[in-house]
């Protein structure tokens, strides 16, 4: 086990941490402001909304969320760029970019109201989540590879791909189950990223200098 001085990197890396507990405390305290709010059947989303009545104790929280996962993967970044192999820093790298995409772009287009109103605000938060799924599986199997290269932690590669499964279970199922379950789909899926961020600022933390 990695035993030395860990490095100011490998400490502010856990701000990935810190940010998924504002983001189920968002959930959670989202939920409790907004009457006859449906877990099973709404997308976490709805707290956001502009007409939500939980808008406002919702978006603030989700924002901290933002701020400590995108600085997180930005020192994840930083971390990697002399380490490991090509593989696993592109993927660290394409994460970062998906974080950044995701903090930005659902700031700046929350849904106008909850479910999908067809407004252009409702479009670009729907553009958003497209250019979020698709750089968050290419890089899980970029580190995926980049794991398995080092012969050392493949631990991880299989954590990253039971994230990237459970993305592809929900991205499935939030077209292919029922209404009332879509906010399950939608859950697994966000929640799998969620998680995983948290997975690798404890492996930075962590065993970073063994790969």
């Amino acid at each position: 086990m990695y035993t030395q001085k860990r490095t100011l990197e490998q400490w502010l890396a856990l701000l990935g941490i810190v940010g998924a507990v504002f983001y189920f405390l968002h959930v959670i305290i989202g939920k409790a402001n907004y009457p006859g709010y449906s877990s099973m059947a709404q997308a976490i989303s709805d707290l956001t909304a502009a007409t939500a009545p939980s808008r406002e104790i919702a978006s603030a929280l989700t924002g901290i969320y933002g701020l400590f996962t995108v600085a997180a993967c930005t020192i994840l970044c930083i971390f990697y760029q002399r380490r490991t192999n090509k593989p696993f820093r592109a993927g660290i790298y394409l994460f970062a970019v998906m974080q950044w995409i995701s903090g930005v772009g659902y700031t700046l287009f929350p849904l106008s109201d909850s479910g999908y109103a067809g407004t252009f605000q409702d479009v670009m938060h729907v553009v958003v989540t497209a250019f979020v799924v698709l750089p968050a599986i290419a890089s899980m199997v970029l580190i995926t590879i980049g794991t398995i290269k080092t012969n050392a932690h493949r631990w991880l590669g299989i954590l990253t791909m039971a994230a990237l499964a459970a993305m592809a279970i929900g991205s499935i199922g939030m077209g292919a189950f029922p209404a009332e379950s879509f906010g399950i789909a939608e859950r697994l899926n966000v929640y799998s990223v969620v998680l995983y961020t948290a997975v690798l600022s404890v492996f930075t933390f962590q065993y970073a200098e063994e790969i």
